[in-house]
């Protein structure tokens, strides 16, 4: 486990003090609705003790500067910030979907935690500036790793290469990795795969969006309950600067927010020599520049110290601003419609040919691109998508389309149906139809032309081979019916001539239990002749139409006879009597 150190780097050269002063003109940082777990009272940030343990972050360095200390709303209102507020409220569209899906799932799994989105969101804009301004791919992929600096204890914690570099690059030390700024080492543990892709990747804002809730929520947490709060705020980072910084950002985005484009939204702070420079792969570690350097930020001050230390006071400076967007903001999203098939039918073990596909506009009928959609199978069905999941997460291309992946259909028949939502919205969801069908094959045929023959009272001694397919293609698990029939006219069961051995060897002429192997073949069980010559049909039939009508032939052997060679005897007249 990292052990503490003393020395804390701040982005923004914002100090403690005035972190304090921030807290306290945003209402003491404290969101709506948070009682402190003895008293019940509001309160601002505690002097909770740190955790013990390995933080998320490991200790490295967070990036931004705290919320304006003039907030559009005085402290104590609950007036909502307009849909043109300042640029600090508006969250990239794709990172705030994120936070409002990990919300929901975790409500769904863990109703006690109670964590809300704008905890995510604070800890996200504190940890990496929201994912740099929201530079993520409609997957929610960064497209530059975001790493934090070398952890070999110059500074912040030491702690040895966990992962083999696979996510920092970085054989020899761990790094914070994505916009949520895990080591690997703690990712290993709650890494999540929020956006069905099949991975978990903490460079993906979907993914540690769920793994920073899963995390604070750990040891039955209640965010609702101020200890708690404090207590995973810290867990995250062991400072409380750190904690003071995120609960002001909490209760910042609590007062109101609104979505912008993926890209525009406010990047970190680049303008000192400590700042993580927005666009780069990799976060420098800072060097304290000389006092008075003109353009430079003063060097990291560390935190107070027991025994009475303290920092040199600073005066507190109003953060910079950043102009909003010139874009106008996109209209809110309004509706979720199908966009193909509303029915699809696949057989038992194979894939559906149709996905389920839809499309999200906004309140001006436009498509809206980039909007990550839930699709979910739901009902008792063995149907899954790819990695037997039963639901994934898929974002609307340009034209606002999205298609699911592919299902594929288990062996339970019968229906179930594929609901598809907008992703942090509460709007109806749209709902398809799914039918999973026997298993079938359009054609059975004799793998051999071999004339089949017996004698009455014994066997035929070739085997039958049958070759089922299903579209030109091996039909397998399908079922397969074979009867001795009475005529090509009458498919019903002969009661003579040739059968199959049931129980005890009694005759049986229909069998139901019969079913192709994988490579779509069906070896019959042996057929014995009764006592009957002639010609007999064998039919068998497939679940999906497939038919073949086989012969049988019983012959008895011949009886060769030997001609006579003379005439018989030609009886005489009796001899007279002596005379």
């Amino acid at each position: 486990m990292a052990a503490q150190f003393g020395r804390r780097l701040r982005r923004g050269a914002t100090t403690t003090a005035v972190a304090a002063a921030a807290v306290a003109a945003l209402s003491a940082s404290q969101a709506p609705g948070i009682t402190h777990a003895t008293t019940g009272d509001s309160q601002g940030a505690s002097d909770a003790t740190p955790p013990p343990g390995t933080p998320v972050t490991g200790n490295s360095p967070y990036y931004t500067d705290l919320p304006p200390l003039n907030t559009p709303d005085k402290p104590g209102t609950s007036v909502d910030l307009p849909a043109t507020g300042t640029a600090e409220a508006g969250i990239p569209a794709t990172v705030l979907a994120a936070y409002k899906q990990a919300e929901q799932t975790i409500a769904a799994s863990d109703p006690g935690c109670h964590v809300p989105w704008q905890l995510l969101a604070a800890i996200g804009k504190v940890e990496s500036g929201q994912a740099r301004g929201g530079k993520v791919d409609a997957d929610g992929t960064t497209f530059s790793p975001i790493l934090g600096p070398v952890l070999n204890g110059v500074g912040f914690a030491n702690i040895s290469d966990t992962d083999n570099g696979a996510f920092d690059g970085d054989t020899t030390h761990d790094r914070a990795v994505g916009p949520m700024q895990f080591i690997p080492s703690t990712w290993a543990t709650w890494g999540q795969d929020a956006n069905g892709d099949g991975r978990k990747d903490p460079n993906n804002i979907y993914d540690a969006a769920l793994a920073a809730g899963r995390y604070l929520c750990a040891g039955d947490r209640d965010l609702g309950v101020k200890a708690h709060l404090d207590r995973a705020i810290l867990g995250y980072n062991h400072s409380q600067e750190y904690l003071r910084t995120v609960l002001s950002w909490f209760d910042y985005y609590k007062r109101g927010t609104h979505e912008v484009p993926d890209g525009t939204g406010v990047l970190p702070d680049t303008s000192g020599p400590d700042s993580f420079p927005a666009g780069a792969e990799t976060l420098p570690t800072p060097s304290p520049s000389p006092p008075g350097t003109p353009g430079t930020k003063p060097g990291p001050t560390p935190p107070a110290k027991p025994g009475g230390d303290t920092k040199p006071p600073t005066t507190p400076t109003t953060p910079p601003t950043t102009p909003p967007p010139t874009t106008t903001p996109p209209s809110p999203i309004a509706s979720i419609e199908r966009a193909g098939a509303a029915e699809l039918t696949a057989m038992a073990g194979r894939d559906f040919a149709e996905k389920a596909t839809v499309r999200v506009k906004n309140a001006a009928g436009r498509t809206v691109a980039k909007q990550p959609v839930r699709f979910e199978i739901v009902g008792d069905t063995d149907a899954r998508f790819a990695g037997g999941k039963a639901s994934t997460v898929a974002v609307t291309g340009a034209d606002g389309t999205v298609a699911a992946p592919v299902i594929k259909a288990g062996e339970k028949t019968g229906t179930f149906t594929v609901r598809a939502s907008v992703v942090g919205r509460t709007l109806p969801a749209v709902s398809f139809t799914g039918t999973v069908v026997p298993r079938a094959a359009d054609a059975i045929r004799r793998t051999s032309h071999e004339v089949l023959t017996a004698a009455p009272g014994g066997e035929f001694g070739q085997a039958v081979e049958l070759k089922a397919t299903y579209k030109g293609s091996a039909a397998e698990g399908v079922a397969v019916t074979a009867t001795l029939i009475k005529s090509a006219q009458d498919p019903t069961a002969n009661d003579k001539g040739p059968y199959f051995k049931g129980a005890e060897d009694k005759p049986v002429r229909t069998l139901t239990d019969l079913e192709t192997r994988a490579d779509g073949l069906l070896t019959l069980p042996k057929i014995f002749a009764d006592g009957q010559a002639g010609t007999f049909l064998l039919r068998l039939t497939t679940a999906g139409g497939g038919t073949v009508t086989i012969e049988l032939k019983v012959v008895a052997p011949d009886t060769p006879t030997t001609p006579p060679t003379t005439p018989p005897a030609t009886p005489s007249a009796p001899a007279s009597p002596a005379a």
